[in-house]
């Protein structure tokens, strides 16, 4: 049901509960929450529509917003669900115009306390859908949306990509529209560049409707002008989180080879190239900038005379590092395999490379970005399903640390710590006893007491993992390097033990992997996933058969008619 959205859900509320999931799941796919059950009653959220009323709620919200600050708005306690009122009959009028930037302000303040299914969506954003069905209303939110993100929140830019991706496409003239009024160009970049909130969220309202409108759509919204915006955003005397999100929105533009090629020709791998001597910078914004920007040389923007990264970095004192084969689609790993970033809608994760079954093992998470992350240890069986919310601690088979929300997560349910929110440069320890079958969880030498549900499923196979939501960024030290705060027990380190040839340790560019992938030849019945197994097994009760069993039972849905799996048959007259 994700893939439907909110319009499914609000389309279908008044069908009672089980189409109600709709939303809460979409919010635990963005978020990286999603659970196994929800309960959530017989209750609908529904509002009374009664002028009176909403005057009321309009003018105690404006009073509220002109008396307190937006950072102080974001620190109170609130209650995050407004109570269920009285749905619209079919004939009444809709409700009058909210409040647009009190419901944003809202849906940032909430965010960060959406952790469970069964909680119910928050009014306000459940009002910014509604409100973005007419052209008119969805101008209305997108310019809400630049115009009061704060800078300083770091699931800012998260909650645009969280609200404009799942508002309804807008209409050709609702875009025409929106260029008219911004009117972006070079000159624009440069006004108000004391209050870089504006241009950074443009970037990112930019950047989430090319990659929503892939293809005429995106070609369209690429003018010369908002080019020449995007292109001026990268100069040096920008704000470097302008920098940033201006140049992601140039990589999601890039998405369609139409503006790949459009992009290519404004020779920005020249400014990129200046950028990317930032990927190492003590300065964590703009070591996010420079990791980027050496990303998009290698990957997108690719410079004429140029080395790329992966074939000079040194890696002969890494033995272990994350998994570029194991890892969903949208991540982006660095040429040294120590380093991640996710920049897409989805909840993106990796393990690494190496695999403990026995001992005490350490290694260390240095967080580049204070937003929702979720760090610890994973097993195979452990579940990658980045676009249904499947990440790391959402399943039996894992657990992780979420320092943004200060949660701990198994099984797709999570319980609070003891620790303050990370922030960026801090660094998160992870300590893996299977002697004394427990996890404990450090920040900056700080531990948290033990952590054992996961034992109760598996007491083997443990990776380091991590999973990440948007603009998130972290890197890893698996033990190549000094740890800062090394336990006081005695312990391993996977830097120690592993071993990687220099074939396995080489992380390619996208484009090398395609023109690989192009020469490789497949066997008549190998598995349609993997590619690699013979597919032997079939599945019940639909009886498709083209799946090996090892990728079979990473399955719950058949990926050909998306039927229930209840068993899987390995055929044995398929195996060679």
């Amino acid at each position: 049901m994700i893939v439907f959205g909110w319009a499914v859900f609000l389309a279908s509320r008044s069908l009672g509960q089980g189409l109600l999931l709709t939303l809460e799941e979409h919010l635990a796919h963005l978020l990286g929450t999603r659970g196994a059950t929800s309960t959530m009653g017989n209750s609908c959220i529904c509002r009374d529509d009664s002028g009176a009323e909403d005057s009321v709620d309009t003018n105690q919200q404006q009073a509220e917003n002109s008396a307190v600050p937006t950072a102080d708005l974001r620190s109170q306690p609130r209650d995050p669900v407004r109570p269920p009122r009285r749905g619209r009959g079919p004939h009444e009028p809709r409700r009058k115009k909210q409040n647009v930037d009190g419901l944003v302000l809202d849906t940032l303040a909430v965010i960060r306390t959406l952790v469970d299914n069964d909680q119910e969506p928050p009014y306000s954003m459940i009002t910014l859908h509604e409100m973005a069905e007419t052209d008119e209303g969805w101008l209305d939110v997108v310019q809400s949306l630049i115009r009061v993100i704060p800078l300083e929140d770091p699931l800012g830019p998260a909650v645009i990509t969280l609200l404009l991706d799942e508002c309804p496409l807008p209409t050709k003239d609702a875009l025409q529209k929106l260029t008219e009024i911004l009117n972006l160009n070079g000159e624009v970049a440069c006004q108000d560049s004391g209050h870089p909130a504006k241009h950074r969220n443009t970037s990112a309202v930019l950047g989430c409707l090319a990659e929503k409108l892939a293809g005429p759509a995106s070609i369209g919204l690429l003018s010369p002008g908002i080019l020449e915006y995007l292109l001026q955003c990268l100069k040096l005397q920008s704000h470097p989180t302008v920098m940033l999100f201006a140049l992601i929105a140039l990589e999601k533009f890039a998405q369609t080879s139409e503006n790949k090629l459009t992009i290519s020709e404004s020779s920005i791998s020249d400014r990129l190239v200046t950028l990317e001597s930032w990927a190492d910078d003590p300065d964590y914004l703009k070591r996010q900038v420079g990791f980027c920007a050496q990303w998009s040389l290698d990957n997108l923007f690719l410079k004429e005379g140029r080395q790329l990264t992966y074939e000079k970095v040194d890696l002969s004192c890494i033995r272990a590092m994350l998994n570029s084969n194991d890892v969903s689609e949208y991540l982006k790993i660095s040429p040294h395999g120590l380093e991640a970033r996710c920049d897409a809608s989805s909840f993106e994760s990796v393990r690494c490379t190496f695999c403990v079954d026995a001992g005490v093992w350490y290694y260390e998470v240095t967080v580049v970005t204070s937003g929702v992350m979720q760090i610890g240890w994973a097993t195979r069986d452990s579940k990658f399903l980045n676009h249904e919310g499947y990440g790391i601690g959402d399943d039996e088979y894992s657990c992780a640390y979420d320092g943004c929300r200060q949660l701990i997560w198994y099984n797709a349910r999570s319980k609070p710590h003891a620790h303050p929110c990370w922030k960026e440069g801090d660094t998160v320890g992870f300590l893996l006893d299977l002697n004394e079958k427990q996890m404990i969880f450090f920040l900056n030498g700080n531990q948290l007491p033990p952590e054992k549900q996961v034992f109760s499923s598996t007491v083997s196979g443990f990776f380091a993992a991590a999973s990440f939501m948007s603009y998130q960024q972290c890197e890893f030290n698996f033990g190549a390097k000094p740890f800062k705060y090394p336990p006081s027990t005695k312990f391993s380190t996977f830097n120690d033990y592993a071993f990687l040839t220099a074939e396995e340790k080489i992380i390619l560019p996208r484009h090398r992997r395609l023109a690989l992938l192009k020469q490789v030849s497949i066997r008549e019945n190998c598995c349609s996933l993997c590619c690699d197994e013979v597919a032997d097994t079939q599945l019940k009760p639909c009886g498709h058969s083209d799946l090996c069993m090892d990728c079979a039972l990473q399955l719950e849905t058949c990926p050909l008619c998306r039927k229930e799996i209840v068993s899987r048959v390995r055929q044995i007259s398929h195996i060679s």
